[in-house]
């Protein structure tokens, strides 16, 4: 898995959902599943699969959080045909944000919200050295003129991360601060993100649906990361926390994930039960419920 893993919050639609995205994405599959029992949404499906690259988790849990524009994954295109593919499986049963068409950064960019709600950004990559997929994060509302801080710090905070392209509106668009990242593009370990903001109003922030995964390999680390990134205590639960730019995040021992993948039924009913009344998740607790001590 990567580094740092986007996760996707489904009501009762993960396996639909991720199945969908398999058979339409290239180099794709999905790579574990798993049913969690007995958790406060029931029987959760979970599973773990890469598109074109990129790494994901999907998981059906309830109505809790409904999916937002704020978080979307741009999708680079080797053709004006890709484009066109994806685009016209992806607007099947969605809703279109910025229609198909060629634009000044792009010969062919389209925005929109899947059937399932999930925003994707199609485009033309003109032959660039891009991540195939990217998760993008559009800062708007009360973060507008934010996204520079959060990207600094996120490079900050994470080894092995760097800002690679920053592009501002300056006198382009006059309702946007000349200041404001219209584009930025950073890598955090191996999963390159992007980041962009927005003055216009818009009706949507960043969800809960969409979290990032951070794997950690000891205790320390772990106990590093969720100190530095947790700023709303009343959403700190079972491995989750929201940063002060209301970007949700999931701290979580790497081991998890080979516990979940490897473990008999009974191994993951254990595990699943300690997990839950957890906050910041304690590896050695996890690890001895797993083997029942």
């Amino acid at each position: 898995m990567s580094f740092v893993t986007p996760h996707l919050w489904f009501n009762n639609q993960a396996t639909v959902a991720t199945n969908f995205y398999v058979s339409l994405f290239n180099d794709a599959q999905i790579t574990s599943s798993i049913v969690l029992h007995n958790t406060p949404s029931g029987n959760c499906d979970v599973h773990t699969f890469t598109l074109m690259g990129q790494d994901f988790m999907s998981i059906s849990a309830g109505p809790h959080f409904t999916f937002s524009p704020s978080t979307s994954f741009m999708v680079a295109c080797s053709s004006v045909e890709e484009v066109d593919r994806l685009w016209n499986a992806l607007i099947d049963g969605g809703t279109a944000l910025m229609p198909i068409d060629t634009y000044p950064f792009s010969k062919r960019y389209g925005w929109l919200n899947d059937q399932f709600g999930v925003s994707w950004q199609l485009m033309h990559d003109g032959g660039k050295d891009i991540a195939r997929i990217t998760p993008s994060m559009l800062f708007t509302g009360d973060v507008y003129g934010k996204a520079e801080e959060a990207m600094n710090y996120y490079v900050s905070l994470f080894p092995h991360s760097t800002v690679d392209e920053v592009s501002r509106y300056g006198d382009t668009q006059p309702q946007e601060n000349p200041h404001a990242i219209n584009y930025a593009r950073f890598t955090l370990g191996d999963t390159e993100m992007v980041i962009m903001e927005s003055g216009l109003e818009h009706n949507f922030s960043f969800s809960e649906a969409v979290s990032f995964i951070v794997h950690c390999d000891t205790q320390e680390e772990l106990d590093t990361y969720w100190h530095k990134l947790s700023a709303v205590p009343e959403a700190e639960q079972c491995g989750w926390l929201k940063d002060k730019f209301g970007v949700s995040w999931q701290i979580v021992p790497s081991s998890l994930h080979t516990m979940m993948r490897t473990g008999t039924p009974e191994q993951i009913d254990r595990l699943t039960q300690a997990f839950l009344p957890m906050k910041k998740f304690d590896i050695q607790a996890l690890e001895e419920a797993f083997e029942g001590i």
